[in-house]
């Protein structure tokens, strides 16, 4: 027979040192065996089944003391690439809970160790096959003993036969070498050697009463006892004697048997009779339960039925205050008086009944009510109150702002009078007409079309108001501005060359204007922006809080916002930060009948300034720009374009006097012959300077257009004049074109417009002088000037050396022409410069022109001298050098 690896030295030294490599306590291996390690799968009727892939695995048992206290370990150990032997899994004995022998495996090597502490009891747990019985029997046994002597208690034991293991410890009583140190002590000690784990097993297995009843049985029957099998047939047949033995016993007791049937057929009899009551007893409950379960329903249904009965009452109770009018509301709706001291009661009366309305209305109220009889009826009669409330409010309105209106034009302290202009003041009207602010608000909320009628009312009221005030403020700032009138007629011919100019101060002229666009521009914005705000358009506010109604810092100080109506949302639907295009249309309409005519007093205020200054349109048309330029808000829109029609009638007014000055310039051609400079000239540098004096602001452009067109004409005008008499055309053009930069020298540094007309009458005086001192030139010297315009002829199409050879142009024909205009050269000179004078009116043109005569003289003789010198090489003439200096000393 093999050895058994239980006892292999080697491998047990081996499985010491795999386990205490790891340091700590050092435990001593009591057991060490190789096994071969399988998993085992559930078969159908739950239990394990094999699974035939082994591996080869070593168990050891070990111990560890620490103090009086000791533990054991079960240790699976594997084999490594190397052939070592390594920890693979530790099982803590104190957790053993069951051991099993594998009933599949017919050798009955296999078992299986169930611990409790496993996580997944649904995996199947190792199974452990040996080589032989012995190998197993040694292990178990050897757990067995440890968990009695250690723990005191022993795991469940199922497929393995106490007796047989019995009978197997008493046969197989191998000496097991103590493993154990002297030093070593305690229970581990106790239980290393084979014989103690013998009589441990006994001791645990069986007790000494039931050993000794044992081998009683065991010697009785000694003849069968070496074979298992025929031991287990005798015991069985020995069974089955002693169970017919019981049965005849009890056939022998047939008194008592049928004692006992007597008391079970009586039994049955009651029990027959109780099953018949209780067959009664269950008709009647179920009978009871129906009768229960109906009460039951029909309680639920009134319970129900009155839950539902309050809910509704409760609902109608809602609706009925709904639906419930006070009466002091209705009286005030239908009765009550709009002085100022009840409004707080109109307003109540108006918050209640807009109210009332919306919550009438489907969204505010079950749809399945809306269309009850009484909520139809409720409706109609609110409708009732709303428009008998909407009429009488508007009537009230209407009139009221027509009252106002009345009692202030009846009050002349409120407009200018003779000797006072008084500023409007509406600080009172507009007081008055905000006690009303809220009930318009409400007018708005309960019938929006109401307000057409309210707006042209008040606006049709105001305007008589707003036009007198204009009227009679016009007026008397006319009267009361004293002004000398200036002549309109600047440029005219017949006016004379020395009529002077009125210089009169008419400043005040345009300052009346400015003073009437002060006071009531301010205050038409503002009437706007109140109007616009009083009756409820939705636009924003026209003017910033705290800023001025205009670019002016004067402005009125009644400006308007949104607070100064004390007026609140009264819902967010009605309060939308952007304003829509018909809501503009429409305020712009009723701001054109707010205003109009009241641009009447602002022309006749224009056309009195042009009557006295018509220069003064310079001045006005600025101050309008700057106001223009202050007045961006939309809802303002008729007071922009109130500004934008007096800037055009400014400018008309302004056009209408250019067109007259163009008129005036015209009808100097119509004059006979003239000479020297003419009259406008010197009037337009005279007007030119008064209209630059008069620019405010904006107005450059108009002032830039007129002189666009004076001067336009006035070249125009004068180069006809010039072509009357070709004669004298040139020298006309130079003197009045000198006139004109002279004139104007300081204007055209500062004002780009005439700087551009100051150069081209420079440049028209520049080729005016050239043509007149050429004229004189070729006056005096023709004859020297046309032989030298002959030779450059010629020398276009044949060689220089081949012209003296031509006919005329011989060096006989230069002498003689030489001699003829160069002989008492200082004569010819001297003639030219009186013909220079002559017709000159201008004597202080006289030096410059003689200077431009001579260089452009001299300029031509070097031409001559060089032409000369080219083509007659042997000729001398006077040089050029001696014709400079004549001419220098002349």
């Amino acid at each position: 027979m093999a050895k058994s690896s239980a006892d292999d030295e080697e491998l047990r030294r081996a499985c010491e040192t795999a386990i205490n490599d790891g340091g700590g306590s050092k435990q001593n291996v009591v057991l060490s065996i190789r096994v071969a390690k399988s998993h085992g799968i559930w078969g159908k009727s739950g239990k394990l089944a094999r699974h035939h892939m082994a591996k080869p695995r070593v168990l050891a048992i070990s111990a560890k003391s620490k103090g009086q206290r000791t533990k054991a370990f079960l240790r699976v150990l594997k084999y490594s690439s190397g052939g070592v032997l390594e920890p693979a899994k530790l099982y803590k004995v104190k957790h053993l809970s069951k051991v099993e022998v594998i009933a599949n495996d017919p050798s009955g090597c296999t078992f299986m160790l169930g611990f409790d502490n496993l996580r997944s009891q649904s995996v199947a747990p190792p199974q452990w096959t040996m080589r032989n019985i012995d190998d197993r029997n040694r292990l178990l046994l050897c757990i067995l003993n440890m968990c009695k002597e250690i723990l005191g208690r022993l795991p469940k034991v199922v497929g393995i036969d106490v007796v047989e293991m019995a009978l197997w410890a008493k046969e197989n009583t191998p000496t097991v070498t103590n493993q154990a140190k002297p030093e070593d002590g305690g229970p581990v000690a106790a239980v290393v050697t084979e014989n103690d784990l013998t009589v441990t097993v006994e001791k645990d297995l069986v007790s000494q009463a039931e050993e000794e009843d044992m081998e009683a049985l065991l010697g009785t029957y000694v003849m069968g006892i070496g074979e298992a099998e025929a031991f287990s047939e005798r015991l069985k047949r020995e069974l089955l004697a002693l169970e017919a033995a019981n049965v005849h016993a009890i056939l022998e007791s047939e008194p008592l048997i049928e004692e006992v049937l007597q008391g079970l057929e009586s039994a049955s009899i009651c029990v027959d009779d109780m099953d018949e009551w209780l067959g009664i007893f269950n008709v009647k409950l179920r009978h009871m339960r129906e009768d229960i379960e109906s009460i039951e329903t029909r309680n639920n249904k009134l319970e129900m039925q009155s839950v539902n009965n309050k809910a509704l009452i409760a609902e109608l109770d809602i609706l009925l205050e709904r639906l419930r009018v006070p009466s002091a509301y209705a009286a005030c709706l239908t009765g009550g008086s709009f002085d100022d001291t009840h409004m707080l009661q109109n307003i109540e009366a108006c918050e209640w009944l807009t109210g009332a309305l919306r919550g009438l209305e489907v969204p505010n109220l079950d749809a399945a009510c809306a269309n009850m009889r009484a909520v139809r009826e409720k409706r109609a009669e609110l409708e009732k109150l709303k428009t008998t409330f909407v009429r009488r409010a508007s009537e009230f309105l209407r009139s009221y702002f027509a009252s106002l209106v009345d009692f202030m034009i009846g009050d002349k302290s409120y407009f200018s009078q003779r000797g006072q202009l008084k500023r409007p003041d509406h600080a009172d009207l507009r007081y008055k007409c905000r006690t009303y602010a809220r009930l318009l608000q409400h007018l708005k909320s309960l019938d929006k079309n109401c307000l057409g009628p309210l707006r042209k009312a008040y606006c049709g009221s105001l305007n008589l108001l707003l036009r007198r005030e204009a009227r009679d403020f016009a007026n008397e700032l006319r009267a009361s501005t004293k002004a000398s009138r200036n002549p309109t007629v600047w440029l005219e011919a017949s006016a004379g060359s020395n009529q002077t100019v009125n210089n009169a101060d008419t400043s005040n002229v345009s300052d009346a204007y400015a003073k009437m666009l002060t006071i009531f521009i301010p205050l038409l914005v503002d009437e706007s922006s109140f109007f616009a705000h009083f009756m409820c358009f939705e636009v924003p506010a026209l003017v910033p809080p705290g800023g001025p109604a205009n670019g002016n810092k004067n402005g009125s100080n009644d400006d308007v916002n949104v607070d100064d109506l004390g007026i609140m949302d009264i819902d967010d639907n009605d309060s939308k930060a952007g304003k829509t295009s018909g809501e503009l249309g429409t305020l712009n309409e009723c701001l054109q009948d707010l205003l109009d005519g009241i641009q009447e007093d602002f022309y006749a205020v224009v056309d009195w300034a042009y009557k006295i200054d018509p220069l003064r349109c310079i001045s006005m048309h600025g101050i309008t720009e700057r106001y223009l330029s202050g007045q961006k808000a939309d809802a303002a829109g008729f007071v922009r374009l109130l500004l934008d029609d007096l800037e055009s009638r400014i400018s008309m007014q302004f056009s209408r006097f250019v067109d007259e000055a163009c008129h005036q310039i015209e009808r100097n051609e119509r004059n006979v012959r003239q000479m020297g400079v003419l009259s406008y000239i010197p009037r337009f540098a005279t007007l030119a300077t008064r209209m630059e004096q008069y620019i405010q602001g904006q107005s450059r452009d108009l002032v830039d257009q007129a002189y666009t067109k004076l001067v336009s004409i006035m070249f125009v005008t004068l180069e006809k004049i010039a072509q009357t008499d070709p004669k004298y055309a040139d020298i006309v053009l130079l003197e009045n074109y000198a006139a004109f930069q002279n004139s104007l020298y300081d204007l055209a540094n500062i004002v780009p417009t005439l700087a551009k007309f100051y150069h081209q009458a420079s440049e028209s005086y520049e080729q005016a002088c050239t043509r007149h001192i050429n004229m004189i030139i070729y006056y005096q010297f023709e004859r020297l000037f046309q032989f030298a315009r002959k030779i450059e002829e010629l020398m276009y199409t044949i060689t220089p050396e081949e012209i003296p050879f031509q006919l005329g142009l011989s060096k006989m024909d230069l002498r003689k022409m030489s001699k003829s205009s160069l002989s008492g050269v200082d004569k010819s000179i001297s003639a030219m410069y009186r013909k220079l004078q002559k017709n000159l009116t201008s004597e202080e043109l006289l030096p410059s022109l003689w200077d431009k005569c001579k260089k452009e003289f001299l300029d031509k003789y070097d031409s001559f001298a060089q032409l000369v010198a080219k083509i007659y090489p042997n000729e001398t003439i006077q040089s050029v050098a001696e014709m400079k200096e004549l001419l220098a000393s002349m």
